[in-house]
């Protein structure tokens, strides 16, 4: 059985890529036809990018349906056995991502995010090598997406250029300059594979989720392909960031005063900057989950913690504009420029924010179905819960593993009438009582996760839920 599982799957697979790969390959050669390198380039990379998906995708599907053959539902063995298939595959997968690169890395990070939504061993392995692990582009790379975009060299345009990138993320890296005038900035420089293969990228990543439903209608993560279809363009449009940036800012100037002066995001030098180069104001603080090196700039970490909850609450409740890729490294804290401190004679901080490529608009009716959500949630309001989860999207069947995942609590936890009932205690109990909670509830999987996968990306973009970073760090307070 799992050898003819393996032989359709592999054939379908090789065949469905093999179909492609002239077309995805000849359409984008069309479509660079005014650069014969960059034509040339994609041409041979699109096919070798497409056998290594089908190739291994059927390695991760004849390991499963080989390895989990003849053993009982619902038995010890046979969890046992998924739980090393779904290491190893994570492992496969991982591999893959960083040998495609592009847009196979923003995959990577988008089910690192996902907890409650993938297997625990694909979260984790994504979680420790594709936030802090990106590839890099080498100095001629950036230097062709200068002398194309700005007609010129780095070391022409600025006074100093580190040819040497500071970060590098899934999109794009970042590289410190200083300007005749003297400004330190920083130069954001999109990778040069993600404009080259972006299109027959998400092709061939939607044609191998389609061809592995197919064969097993149980595996249906379509709805993370649907999200990657409407996020990837604007991310990968730099003049969009840009924009997002000013408008976050105007947002809490106009709409939350009390806190605009403690959020921040660096000033933007238009005459440089374009859809895939980005020049902005260097900002050095350190990462907001950093909790030694915040104490060590005189701040308390709960003040932190309490300024980010009340920053993404603003975007959240008043704004209707929020960012959507919120992870440690695109939340800066420093010290607040003015100098304030509180009465305990420590600093106040102010959050620096980065990366607005994506952004969520959250109209009127979400937001108050939201906040009233929140409201039951506070007040263990079952009723409440139900009824705003169920205009959210989530139905009678999901309001309890939405509510678990909204507060990384159980069931039962949510709905005590303890004062401190939503309180992040920094044990894995809890989210061993929510993994059992969505066992109860996951009776159909793959209906029921595609559902509450684009429920959770209706409300948070990409981000899953601030609180699962933000509670193991920060001690959260409740938005």
């Amino acid at each position: 059985m799992g050898v003819r599982a393996f032989l359709r799957a592999k054939t379908k697979l090789l065949l469905a890529a093999t179909a492609v790969a002239g077309a995805g390959a000849g359409a984008g050669a069309i479509a660079t036809s005014d650069d014969p390198a960059s034509a040339f380039k994609l041409a041979t990379a699109v096919p070798l990018r497409l056998f290594r998906d089908a190739a291994t995708a059927a390695c991760i599907v004849y390991d499963y349906e080989y390895s989990l053959w003849g053993l009982p539902d619902g038995s010890k063995e046979r969890e046992r056995v998924k739980r090393e298939v779904h290491s190893r595959s994570a492992l496969k997968l991982q591999e893959l991502c960083f040998r495609n690169g592009g847009i196979y890395i923003k995959l990577g990070q988008h089910i690192s995010q996902l907890e409650y939504l993938v297997p625990d061993e694909y979260v984790q392995v994504m979680r420790q090598s594709m936030l802090n692990k990106c590839p890099v582009s080498s100095y001629e790379q950036v230097l062709e997406v200068f002398k194309k975009e700005l007609g010129g060299a780095p070391d022409e345009i600025f006074d100093e250029f580190d040819p040497v990138p500071i970060a590098s993320a899934s999109l794009a890296q970042v590289h410190i300059a200083r300007t005749h005038d003297g400004q330190q900035v920083a130069v954001k420089v999109q990778h040069t594979h993600m404009t080259d293969t972006a299109e027959a990228d998400y092709a061939t990543v939607e044609l191998i989720v389609n061809v592995l439903h197919r064969l097993f209608p149980s595996f249906d993560y379509r709805w993370l392909v649907d999200e990657m279809r409407e996020s990837l363009p604007k991310e990968l449009d730099f003049s969009n960031e840009a924009k997002n940036s000013i408008k976050c800012m105007e947002n809490f100037r106009r709409f939350s005063p009390l806190i605009a002066e403690y959020v921040y995001a660096p000033k933007v030098y238009w005459n440089w900057s374009t859809s895939k180069l980005l020049v902005m104001e260097f900002i050095d603080g350190v990462q907001v989950n950093d909790c030694r090196a915040i104490q060590k700039l005189s701040i308390q970490p709960s003040d932190v913690s309490k300024l980010l909850s009340q920053a993404f609450a603003e975007m959240m409740f008043k704004h209707g504009f929020v960012h959507c890729d919120p992870h440690a490294a695109n939340v800066l804290v420093r010290p607040l420029p003015s100098g304030s401190r509180s009465i305990f004679g420590k600093k106040k901080p102010q959050l620096v924010l980065l990366d607005h490529g994506l952004y969520k608009d959250l109209d009127d009716t979400m937001r108050l179905n939201y906040a009233s959500l929140w409201k039951g949630l506070v007040f263990s309001d079952a009723n409440a819960i139900k009824e705003n989860s169920t205009k959210l999207g989530a139905g009678d069947d999901l309001y309890v593993l939405f509510a678990g995942i909204l507060t990384m609590r159980p069931w039962n936890k949510v709905i005590d009438p303890a004062v401190d009932h939503l309180v992040v205690k920094g044990t894995d109990l809890n989210r061993a009582l929510v993994c059992f909670d969505m066992s109860l509830f996951f009776c159909n999987p793959s209906y029921r996760i595609k559902r509450l996968g684009c429920l959770v990306c209706s409300v948070f973009g990409m981000c899953e839920c601030l609180n699962f970073w933000v509670g193991r760090n920060l001690q959260p307070s409740i938005p």
